[in-house]
């Protein structure tokens, strides 16, 4: 099975995410699109777009940098509530037909300010309901005419959306990521998503979550192509291992003095809340995966960072990829930078 190595491109509200060093401009499309060419000239796939309420509209900024590369593959993070499950796969199916099949969609199901867009929704097992029925409806509107559906949270009648997707051998639409680690989640992950995204946890928690998937998907009765699995994870990565783990240290020091943010919709997430037990168990597990930064902010894939030479890093990722990891989505700040330090130094070791 082919692997699939994307960056990340922040789309937020303030500057200085991470640490990120832009402030002018650092959502203008000059520098956008800089960091989506970027990505093309030093060896990644694309890259993840984030969403959430207040921040620049995702399939929006992924619309006008997909019109400025030729290969990027934007990954567009979504969410069911903000878009119904037709006007989505109608917005989407354009945008896949637009740059011929270079679309990725990486489907939110956390936590957000779903008042502030006339949004509402119940308990985790409604919220993952609501996504399971949002992945249902959208694959059928992809692949289907005449559809309809009535759900518990969505429906149509006699719905077609006329523009499909590019369609190639293995690519019947968009592939669909999907996060979540809490067993609402893994349940729709087992059936209705292409690729289950983890956070850089320990190899043993992860490999023991992809035995419980695999299972899941035998228990439930997938029906698609099976489930393939992705790490989401900072990579610091400097010419040496010690001058990589000077770096960390420093970092996190800064973290400490109280200029890092700890978002608190997503310290709720049971994925996030594996991630933030892990510094209970040490400041680095396995190798080089450092747990500190959780400690004094982070978040996400800035909770816990695979740290090291190209070397030291690129060993660590293929461990995971032993454990059946395929789908690689790495990042470190500033931006620009890292985007080319680790696709010339990183990614020539893991092809």
């Amino acid at each position: 099975m082919s692997l699939e190595f994307l960056w990340y491109i922040p789309n937020q509200v303030e500057p200085g995410h991470r640490g990120d060093d832009t402030a002018q401009g650092h959502n203008s499309l000059e520098r956008l699109t800089e960091l989506a060419r970027l990505t093309e000239d030093h060896g990644w796939g694309g890259a993840l777009i984030g969403t959430g309420w207040g921040r620049p509209d995702t399939l929006t900024v992924a619309t006008a940098l997909a019109a400025r590369t030729t290969t990027f593959q934007p990954l567009v993070a979504i969410r069911p509530g903000y878009w119904h499950p037709a006007h989505f796969a109608s917005a989407s199916t354009t945008l896949d037909q637009l740059t011929d099949g270079r679309l990725l969609i990486n489907i939110v199901s956390g936590q957000d300010n779903l008042a502030a867009y006339g949004d509402a929704e119940g308990d985790q097992a409604q919220r993952y309901a609501r996504t399971k029925e949002f992945l249902e409806l959208v694959r059928r509107l992809w692949t289907e005419e005449d559809v309809t559906f009535t759900g518990d949270y969505f429906s149509v009648t006699g719905s077609t959306v006329a523009i499909r997707p590019v369609v190639r051998e293995g690519r019947p639409h968009p592939r669909l990521y999907f996060g979540g680690a809490s067993a609402a989640a893994e349940r729709v992950a087992a059936t209705d998503a292409d690729v289950q995204l983890f956070w850089g946890e320990p190899r043993d928690g992860i490999a023991e979550r992809i035995d419980r998937l695999k299972r899941l998907e035998s228990e439930l009765g997938r029906e698609h192509a099976p489930l393939e699995f992705g790490l989401r994870i900072t990579t610091l990565v400097r010419d040496t291992t010690e001058q990589a783990w000077s770096d960390a240290e420093a970092k996190v020091a800064k973290m400490a003095d109280g200029q890092g943010f700890r978002d608190p919709l997503r310290v709720k997430a049971v994925g996030q809340q594996r991630l933030l037990e892990l510094a209970d168990r040490g400041d680095v597990l396995d190798d080089n995966l450092y747990t500190a930064p959780g400690k004094y902010g982070g978040g996400g894939a800035g909770t816990t960072w695979l740290v090291g030479s190209a070397e030291d890093v690129a060993k660590s990722l293929r461990k995971y990829q032993d454990l059946g990891i395929t789908h690689f989505i790495l990042s470190d700040t500033p931006y620009r930078e890292e985007t080319i330090r680790l696709g010339d130094q990183l990614l020539p070791l893991l092809r």
